[in-house]
């Protein structure tokens, strides 16, 4: 790489120095010692699955061995399995702005989400709508029309901008709203605070998506008054794939809210095995069924490295990694026909860079085949995460100096690159 001409244009060589001199200023270049990484790796994709813990695989392991191994079915009191649920979701309250005991861990997000946007409904009965992102991911979309057969309820498709002119011609008849904090393609961040209130003050139930934000954003769901909330934990999480998901209810509606999978878990007497089912008072009642413990050992392991990390430190070098691929897309790349989609005011965008290009599917593959793994949003996009836990400003460089080159050489139209795989 060093040989080619675009490492060797003095551009590139001035970059390359910034972000050596910012690595050497970086407070958490440290917390890289906590992952394990493939050497001469880049991983610019821990938006969609966030790499390994050092501390998961011990974790596993015992669970494995000893708890499960040796102390079989005792361990759901010996070990506490029974809690792991409302512990886990109190420690993920502490990275979404949360007091505890209003956050539980468990399913999946679709089920989460499910689950979120039917209490809603519910918490609003005798209003006929349902609003949702257009641009959302696709189970948000998929899941607010099965909400909205399941109640009988009209489901309209907006973008959060356009959310205030809506509620102030059809606000009485809207029961809930139901958006991602940030856009997954392009990685808007939205106003939460704003939003909020602007739907509550219609009357309606907000349901916020955290799977892009929680883990590199500052989140305040106590601050600004939030209802519901559900996010995953694979991404910045790195919970690991799978890894359950949480719903977050706040506690002024815990007694009212009204889910709609009533397994025994949510029980207020679980154990008393009764026919008919009594929610729980507190947030257990969001429980289902039994909890997958494998992947919440993992998950509680993986937490612990986020143990003396301010959130705000997070979300500073996060939005200078950002910048820093946002400068070099303009810069480099610009006269390859890229685009830069992201919002450039930093308070506008999440921990992601998204770049319109032609044939972006095939320089993903490129870059995956040199060791630089993003990944393609249909239908032009190619997308990058910036977690700032394990990245460097180096690194991040180099990733970038690699895109130019695979643009520059042509080398992403051989016709390899363009056979589609399951996953894109």
């Amino acid at each position: 790489m060093t040989d080619s001409p675009i490492a060797a244009a003095p551009e590139a060589d001035s970059s390359l120095a910034t972000a050596r001199q910012a690595d050497a200023r970086d407070p958490l270049a440290h917390l890289r010692d906590r992952f394990e990484l493939p050497d001469g790796t880049v991983y610019l994709d821990g938006n969609s699955l966030g790499p390994l813990p050092r501390a998961v695989l011990p974790a596993v392991t015992d669970l494995v061995r000893r708890q499960w191994g040796q102390d079989l079915i005792t361990s759901w009191n010996v070990h506490d399995w029974w809690g792991l649920p409302r512990r886990l979701g109190d420690q993920l309250a502490g990275l979404i702005g949360a007091a505890p005991g209003q956050v539980v861990c468990g399913d999946s997000t679709s089920v989460q989400l499910f689950q979120a946007m039917v209490a809603a409904c519910r918490l609003r009965p005798g209003r006929s709508m349902l609003l949702t992102d257009g641009a959302s991911f696709p189970s948000d979309q998929y899941l607010a029309d099965s909400v909205g057969r399941l109640l009988g309820l009209r489901v309209v498709r907006l973008h959060p901008s356009e959310l205030a002119a809506y509620l102030g011609e059809h606000g009485t008849q809207v029961a809930a709203v139901s958006f991602s904090l940030v856009d997954y393609r392009t990685g808007e961040l939205f106003d939460a605070a704003e939003l909020t209130r602007t739907a509550q003050a219609a009357g309606a139930v907000m349901v916020w998506d955290l799977c892009h934000a929680a883990g590199v954003l500052p989140v305040t769901l106590d601050e600004i008054g939030a209802d519901l909330a559900v996010g995953c934990t694979y991404k910045y999480l790195n919970g690991g794939p799978g890894s359950p998901a949480f719903i977050y209810i706040a506690r002024r509606h815990q007694s009212q809210v009204e889910l709609p999978l009533t397994g025994w878990n949510g029980a207020r007497e679980p154990f008393g095995l009764n026919s008919s089912y009594v929610p729980a008072e507190s947030i257990e009642r969001a429980r289902i069924g039994t909890p997958a413990l494998l992947s919440m050992a993992a998950l509680e392991a993986a937490l612990t490295a986020f143990d003396g990390v301010g959130i705000d430190q997070l979300r500073a070098k996060s939005l200078a990694l950002t910048q820093q691929v946002i400068e070099f897309a303009d810069q480099r790349l610009a006269r390859f026909g890229v685009e830069v989609v992201t919002p450039r005011r930093p308070g506008l965008r999440g921990s992601q860079v998204s770049l319109r290009m032609p044939a972006a599917y095939e320089v993903c593959q490129a870059l995956i085949e040199r060791g630089v793994i993003g990944d393609f949003r249909a239908p032009d996009l190619l997308r990058l995460g910036f977690p700032p836990m394990y990245l460097s400003f180096t690194e991040v460089h180099r990733g970038m100096l690699t895109l130019a080159e695979i643009l520059a050489d042509g080398s992403y139209r051989e016709p390899r690159f363009a056979q589609r795989a399951t996953v894109t």
